[in-house]
C-alpha cells in the first residue's frame, strides 16, 4: 500500500498530473469519463462515472441501489495542489557569464528555505494550437530529471543566515536552468527544453501553466521504516487514501463520490476549487438523472455526510510550546479530527462523533486537533464546499510534521489507518 502511495506522490508533481493518474485508475476500475458539456443520459445503480474540470481536479461518482433522495451520498474531499513556484510568462533572464535563471511567483504558501539546493525539475501543461481559437489542445509535461535549482548566497557572504533570513520571492526564489553554450539557446533554453521534450515546434505553443517540483524521489525512513518523506504529502496522500478507498469499498447502497478539488493553497475561489458550484451541479444532474427532482437533491444533500481530508499538524519534538496542551496529535497515532472555535473547520460535535465512530468500527485509532489558543491556524475544505453544499461533516487529515515544506513527513501506519477508516465510510 505505501509503495502504491510513494509511487503516486512521485508520478504526480503537480495539480494536473495528479488528476490524469487518479482518472487513469479509475478507468482501470471501470469508471467511465462523461463530459460535463453533454446529457448524462439515465443513471442507473452500480453506475461508475467522473468528470474533470480544468484538467485540474476530478470528481468519481459510484451510484447505490437506493436514490440519492432516500440515501444521500457519502462523500470525501481532497485537494491536489500544494506550495511550490509557477514559472511566470518570458521566463528567462540571462545572466553575466551565460547564466539563465527562471523568473518565477510564489504558489501558495510554502516554506521558501527548504527549496534551496534541491535538484528541481518543471511539471505542468503546455497549450497547443488547435482545430479553432476556443479549443486550443493541452500537452501534459513532466521532465523527468533534475533540471534546475535555487541555490544559496555562500555563507561567507551572508553571517547571519543561520540567525534568520528574510528572503525575497522576487530575488532568492529564482532557479538556474543552465548555461548558455551557443547564441541559438539566448532567450530559448527553457522553449527549447518544452519543445524537446514534447516534440513540437515553438510555433505551436501558445502558452503554458508551469511549476516547480522536488526530483528526489519519496521514501520511508526511521529504525523500522515507519516514517514516510516527501513533497506534497499535503494533500496528495489524503486524495490517494481516498481513492484507495473508493475503490476497494465493498457495497453499493449509498452513492459514494470522491472529490478531489485544486486550488485549495489559494483560496478555493475558482471553478475548479471547492468554492464553485460546478460539484454541487454535478450532483444535481445526477439526482434529476435517476428520475429524481430538485426537492430529491435537496433532500439528498440533508442525508448526506463528507468527510473533508486534508492534512494535520503533527505534534513536533523540538517545539511543543506551539502545539494545544491536550489536543497535539502524534505521527502514528491515527486520523485527526480538526476543530476551531471560529468555524475554520466543518467539525462539531455531531460529525465528530459520526467520524469518530467510524474509526471505532474499521479498528483504527482517532486523535483530536485544537490549536493553541495563541497560534493562529490555517483553514481547509470543509466550510468553503459547505457555502455551496450545506453538508454535515467532518474536517480531518492525516497528522505530518514541516506541513508546507518542499519535503513533508508522516507515518506509514497512519496511511494505513486512514485507508480502512475510508473504506469503512464508503462500505
Amino acid at each position: 500500500m505505501i509503495k502504491r502511495l510513494m509511487n503516486f506522490l512521485d508520478a504526480s508533481p503537480v495539480n494536473f498530473l495528479a488528476v490524469k493518474n487518479i482518472a487513469e485508475e479509475l478507468e482501470k476500475a471501470g469508471f467511465r469519463r462523461v463530459d460535463p458539456k453533454e446529457p448524462l443520459g439515465t443513471i442507473r445503480e452500480g453506475d461508475k462515472l467522473y468528470v474533470t474540470k480544468n484538467d485540474s481536479s476530478v470528481y468519481a461518482f459510484h451510484i447505490g441501489k437506493k436514490p440519492m433522495a432516500d440515501a444521500g451520498f457519502r462523500m470525501i474531499c481532497a485537494h491536489c495542489d500544494s506550495p511550490t513556484f509557477r514559472i511566470k510568462p518570458n521566463a528567462e533572464m540571462t545572466c553575466e557569464g551565460g547564466i539563465v535563471k527562471l523568473n518565477t511567483e510564489v504558489y501558495g504558501g510554502p516554506i521558501m528555505s527548504t527549496w534551496f539546493d534541491r535538484p528541481l525539475t518543471i511539471a505542468g501543461r503546455v497549450i497547443v494550437r488547435g482545430d479553432d481559437a476556443l479549443n486550443p489542445k493541452t500537452l501534459l509535461l513532466h521532465i523527468k530529471r533534475p533540471l534546475l535549482q535555487i541555490s544559496n548566497l555562500a555563507i561567507h557572504f551572508n553571517r547571519q543566515v543561520n540567525d534568520g533570513v528574510k528572503l525575497s520571492k522576487q530575488k532568492d526564489m529564482l532557479p538556474i536552468l543552465g548555461m548558455v553554450t551557443n547564441e541559438m539557446e539566448r532567450g530559448n533554453m527553457l522553449m527549447n527544453v518544452i519543445c524537446d521534450e514534447l516534440n513540437i515546434s515553438q510555433e505551436e505553443i501558445l502558452d503554458f501553466d508551469l511549476y516547480l517540483a522536488d526530483t528526489t524521489p519519496a521514501c520511508t525512513f526511521g529504525v523500522h521504516n515507519e516514517l514516510l518523506s516527501s513533497g506534497r504529502l499535503d494533500d496528495l496522500s489524503m486524495c490517494y487514501a481516498g481513492l484507495e478507498a473508493l475503490l476497494s469499498a465493498t457495497g453499493c447502497e449509498t452513492t459514494k463520490v470522491l472529490a478531489i478539488f485544486d486550488n485549495e493553497e489559494t483560496g478555493s475561489q475558482t471553478k475548479q476549487g471547492a468554492g464553485s458550484p460546478f460539484l454541487a451541479s454535478m450532483l444535481q444532474r445526477i439526482c434529476l438523472s435517476q428520475g429524481g427532482t430538485a426537492e430529491s437533491f435537496h433532500q439528498a444533500v440533508e442525508r448526506a455526510f463528507m468527510v473533508s481530508a486534508d492534512n494535520a499538524h503533527a505534534w513536533h519534538p523540538n517545539y511543543s510550546e506551539k502545539y494545544d496542551p491536550t489536543n497535539h496529535p502524534v505521527l502514528g497515532g491515527g486520523p485527526v479530527i480538526k476543530f476551531n472555535a471560529s468555524q475554520k473547520y466543518a467539525s462539531d460535535a455531531i460529525s465528530a462523533a459520526v467520524f469518530a465512530e467510524i474509526c471505532r468500527e474499521a479498528n483504527v485509532p482517532c486523535q483530536r486537533f485544537v490549536n493553541h489558543s495563541d497560534v493562529a491556524g490555517g483553514s481547509t475544505l470543509g466550510n468553503i464546499l459547505a457555502s455551496s453544499l450545506p453538508l454535515r461533516g467532518v474536517d480531518m487529515g492525516n497528522a505530518i510534521l514541516a506541513m508546507h515544506s518542499c519535503r513533508e513527513t508522516g507515518s506509514v501506519a497512519d496511511h494505513e489507518y486512514c485507508v480502512k477508516a475510508f473504506t469503512r465510510f464508503y462500505s
